[in-house]
């Protein structure tokens, strides 16, 4: 996974995001598309985001987690033709990677949550 688009664009978001800027970004692809999305979803993302994780405001996360959890809920509402299981998985690895191991467990509980109301049919299986 590393230096995948999906890493890519979490290091583009979280280092804008620490600097309250939104520099111009030099990524393409695959990448590009989910910086573009979630910058332009991330109000909607962070309410979706809010009633998922019980007793956490969007803001009290750790910026680390949030970013990942933006990015997994974009890719959860607008790339349905990555499997759910896809979006986990790689989500809890970059949290494992760039957080702590129990940003894995958080990051995944709150995904799954979202992923019951984003694709409950793929959610169910």
């Amino acid at each position: 996974m590393k230096g995948s688009p999906r890493e890519e664009a979490f290091r583009f978001l979280y280092e804008a995001e620490q600097r309250s800027d939104a520099p111009a970004s030099n990524l393409r692809g695959r990448a590009a598309r989910i910086v573009d999305g979630v910058t332009t979803n991330r109000t909607a993302l962070d309410e979706a985001i809010s009633e998922a994780s019980d007793n956490w405001r969007v803001e009290r996360m750790a910026r680390v987690d949030r970013t990942i959890i933006r990015i997994g809920l974009y890719e959860l509402r607008h790339q349905p033709d990555t499997p759910l299981g896809v979006v986990l998985n790689e989500a809890v690895e970059l949290a494992k990677r760039y957080s702590t191991e129990q940003s894995g467990a958080f990051v995944n509980g709150v995904l799954a949550a979202l992923a019951r109301e984003e694709r409950p049919d793929e959610a169910q299986q």
